[in-house]
């Protein structure tokens, strides 16, 4: 009977959703400040119907309740409680509810933390959340509930997908949802601002948090997904180049494109219609994901079962949102004033470059994930757009967005003089073409791409410690956006430290190994000690025994395991893994090769300072957390209306 209630409060939610979505917004045309007022305690009433929701279906995984089909198809009695948990998100059906309940979630917080903000400007923004969330509940009511019975129940499950039963399922997605979500709140900010026509530096500043908050999601999702990949799929990989992982990449991009543009808004009054344009592409895109992942067109470790109807609704929505707010984008943005002219070379155009820059890195990576899809759907053949095309198009695209981070920080608002600019640029420059001289010059495997990411690494670096020095030099206090921008900047530059290292350093080696058999990659030895069977709580497994020792010296026991879950017949790789700050000794176990004497295929990597892509992720997310931390995002915004 509780299942039943579950959906009901789902079905109540999409009514109080549609409530939300219409009266606040009319009591704005016809200044019903009594319609107004019902934005927030809708938005309070959704969130708390599809929580109860959400805690019917996980309290269906952790007590075993077979008797609702999705459960049956994404659990298993013998799986752990945190993997049955997951579980609850590991589907098709279940994701969308996440979804829909973090969409509630970042509802009332804007309801929450709105108390500054004019009624009518809260009723518009929660307004339009509310007509999102109406689209995803009919989605989910129609084509994906969660909650259909299976009569008479299964004795058991089908089990999760062994992929997913890691600890990486229980926060990834959450994280990466988080952050598809959160664009919605910058997709409605702006979209209020079109309807009000005021797109002023006081909408600007309000947006800035919520879309800062949502580029944190994102980052901490995309580089959980890729750590998660790198451990768990044995391919010693951290990025594939996924169409998947594409889609979120895409949005992550104009997601930052948008923070740059609204900070000049905020700042000079300037790029009001290129931010709005930004947060409606930025929310587009994430809904773009959506409609890749669940539409049933991709293949992919990450894409649900296909539906046709699923692809159908899903796109009907993504047009009917992008339609929408480009029409209304096309009537209200002419009007928006240009913020005053601006130099050529100045802040304001270095910042406008970089994120023109960023929407065509997007467009790149758009085209390569779109092209095949389109070319099979007109029955013009099978295309495989792989690591060459994105790595060719994306990496030069990148480089100028890189280089632009130092002059974009120390150019003057407004007018730049060329020489001023040249002074202060020439400490960076300098040390930058010594790193490139050395890598290229004096290093072993040193070439002209390595020598230039490191160069490009040291340049920001230098840059960023310059720009420190001379803020600090001046009076009056420093506020935490500053320390917040330069630290993602400095996580930048450690991420690209990590990818030209691991790119260019790296040893790969694949090896035939017996038993007491060595093999040795930058004077490191793994030696295969044994092999043994071992249980887990719902597989059994292979695990390897390799001892690692560095000039005489014994570092570390590894043990990679080939599993086979009881629910699947195809065996997983778990790879052993030693990490350093400098480097990580990566090693899989494959299967085992007939013979004369036991043996096993085993994959060796060397792989220097991979661990810096994730402490730079980590430094962003950091930064970002400072920036939304200034005071001023929390000042009265009466300009707003």
């Amino acid at each position: 009977m509780i299942v039943e209630i579950g959906h009901f409060a789902l079905i109540l939610a999409a009514c109080v959703a549609l409530i939300q979505g219409v009266l606040p917004l009319a009591g704005t045309v016809h200044d019903y400040q009594r319609w107004q007022a019902l934005a927030k305690p809708a938005a309070v009433v959704q969130f708390v119907l599809i929580a109860f929701s959400f805690g019917v279906l996980a309290h269906g995984a952790l007590t075993d309740d077979f008797s609702i089909k999705y459960i049956a198809e994404h659990s298993n009695s013998l799986l752990p409680s945190q993997y049955k948990l997951a579980s609850v998100w590991g589907g098709h059906e279940g994701s969308l509810l996440l979804w829909v309940l973090m969409l509630s979630g970042w509802t009332v917080a804007v309801a929450l933390f709105s108390q500054t903000l004019p009624l009518a400007m809260v009723a518009r923004v929660i307004g339009i959340l509310g007509w999102v969330s109406t689209g995803f509940l009919m989605f989910i009511l129609t084509t994906s509930s969660p909650f259909e019975r299976l009569l008479p129940a299964a004795a058991d499950g089908r089990d999760l997908n062994p992929l997913l039963q890691d600890p990486g399922l229980v926060i990834h997605p959450p994280m990466l949802y988080m952050g598809y979500v959160g664009f919605s709140v910058a997709f409605a900010f702006s979209l209020s601002a079109l309807l009000s026509g005021r797109m002023d530096a006081a909408w600007a500043r309000w947006s800035r948090p919520w879309t800062v908050v949502a580029w944190i999601f994102m980052t901490a999702g995309i580089a959980l997904g890729s750590w998660w990949a790198y451990y768990e799929l044995g391919w010693g990989g951290w990025w594939f180049w996924d169409p998947v992982e594409n889609a979120s990449l895409m949005p992550w991009l104009f997601g930052t494109a948008l923070i740059h543009a609204l900070m000049v808004t905020d700042k000079r009054g300037g790029f009001k219609a290129w931010s709005v344009l930004l947060a409606i592409g930025a929310f587009s895109l994430s809904l773009l994901g959506t409609f890749l992942v669940r539409s049933g067109v991709l293949t992919s470790v990450h894409a649900f079962a296909a539906d046709p109807r699923r692809g159908v609704f899903i796109l009907i929505f993504l047009a009917l949102v992008v339609g929408i707010s480009l029409t209304l984008f096309a009537w209200r943005a002419p009007k928006a004033t240009l913020g005053g002219k601006i130099g050529l070379i100045s802040r304001e155009s270095m910042l406008l470059t970089n994120s023109v820059l960023l929407v065509v890195a997007t467009g790149a990576v758009l085209l390569g994930t779109v092209y095949p899809l389109i070319v099979d759907a007109l029955n013009l053949g099978k295309l495989s757009v792989g690591a060459p095309y994105f790595n060719a198009v994306f990496v030069p695209l990148m480089v100028p967005v890189v280089f632009l981070m130092v002059p974009g920080g120390i150019a003057h608002w407004r007018e730049a003089r060329w020489k001023t600019l040249g002074l202060a640029m020439r400490i960076p420059a300098l040390a930058a073409v010594l790193v490139a001289v050395f890598i290229w010059g004096f290093t072993e495997k040193g070439n002209w791409l390595s020598a230039m990411g490191m160069a490009l690494a040291t340049w920001v670096l230098v840059g960023l410690i310059l720009q420190i020095v001379d803020r600090v030099k001046k009076p009056g206090r420093i506020p935490p956006s500053f320390w917040g921008m330069h630290l993602a900047h400095l996580g930048i530059a450690v991420v690209v430290v990590g990818v030209t290292l691991v790119k260019g350093y790296e040893v790969e080696r694949d090896v035939r190994m017996g038993l007491n058999d060595t093999v040795r990659i930058e004077n490191y030895n793994f030696e295969l000690v044994g092999v043994s069977n071992v249980d887990g709580p719902n597989y059994k497994a292979l695990r390897g025994e390799i001892k690692v020792t560095k000039d005489n010296q014994f570092l570390e026991v590894l043990h990679p395991e080939k599993r086979k879950y009881f629910s699947s017949a195809m065996p997983m790789t778990e790879a052993a893994i030693d990490s350093g700050l400098f480097r990580d000794l990566y090693v899989s176990l494959g299967e085992s090769i007939e013979g004369d004497k036991p043996q096993w295929s085993v994959r060796v990597f060397y792989k220097p300072f991979v661990s810096w892509l994730w402490y730079g992720a980590i430094l962003m997310v950091l930064g970002g957390l400072l920036a939304v931390s200034d005071r001023r995002y929390r000042k009265s915004a009466d300009s707003l209306s």
